[in-house]
């Protein structure tokens, strides 16, 4: 779709103050925060290219909302996003047409992650105090990957590693059906459910917004759901 320059100018303006903003959420650690403001630029993607290309002749290896969302989703057993990702890529085939990168490609191996993610998950689940560098042996792949998968989600909090040796116990700080409390980002209601269901979208009881909650820290209770 064309657009004029003030158009392109403002879709311009907006995706740098969001994609700012999940910069910001990644470093405090906010990993779900900042894929849905990651989530939020795509609508501002194909406007701030436009005017990129056009009036400062750049060009494009990746693109940073995009990076941000392949980044966590899979660590984040979000398939959904990945979704939409594909969808965004279908809508507008420019987008990675003009990077250097082929973020189809990406997209394939994200969601080959996320498969990998899921099945360590649930093997940690079912073995509590799991070796850490048994994971090849139990699972098969590379060692190098697994490792790799743990320390991101003790860096997410996700994952208690226990040194043992020359290597770790792997235990979940929490399990997806414990009890949590998390926040509206858009109004700041407060509501209570079983964290895997704010590892997804919802819709707000209280504005009707369909947000990504923002898991609050310390919240966490022994307790699952039926």
């Amino acid at each position: 779709m064309a657009m004029k320059k003030a158009e392109m100018e403002e879709h311009r303006a907006d995706y740098q103050a969001l994609v700012s903003k999940a910069r910001l959420a990644e470093r405090e650690g906010l990993f779900s925060r900042a894929v849905e403001l990651g989530l939020s630029c795509w609508d501002h993607i194909d406007g701030m290219m436009q005017y990129e290309r056009r009036y400062e002749q750049r060009e494009f290896s990746s693109i940073e909302a995009i990076d941000i969302v392949l980044r966590h989703s899979p660590l984040l057993l979000d398939f959904r996003n990945l979704e939409k990702l594909e969808g965004l890529l279908k809508d507008y085939r420019r987008i990675d047409k003009n990077t250097s990168v082929s973020l189809a490609d990406r997209l394939t191996e994200a969601r080959a992650l996320l498969w990998d993610a899921h099945r360590l998950w649930d093997h940690i689940e079912r073995n509590p105090g799991a070796r850490q560098d048994k994971l090849r042996q139990v699972l098969g792949g590379d060692q190098c990957k697994w490792r790799a998968i743990t320390e991101k989600w003790e860096k997410m909090g996700l994952l208690v590693r226990t040194s043992e040796g020359a290597s770790y116990r792997l235990r979940l700080s929490t399990r997806m059906g414990a009890l949590v409390k998390a926040k509206c980002p858009s109004c700041g209601t407060i509501a209570d459910g079983p964290k895997a269901m704010f590892l997804e979208e919802l819709d707000c009881p209280e504005c009707r917004e369909n947000v990504l909650f923002v898991l609050l820290p310390g919240t966490t209770t022994d307790k699952e759901t039926e």
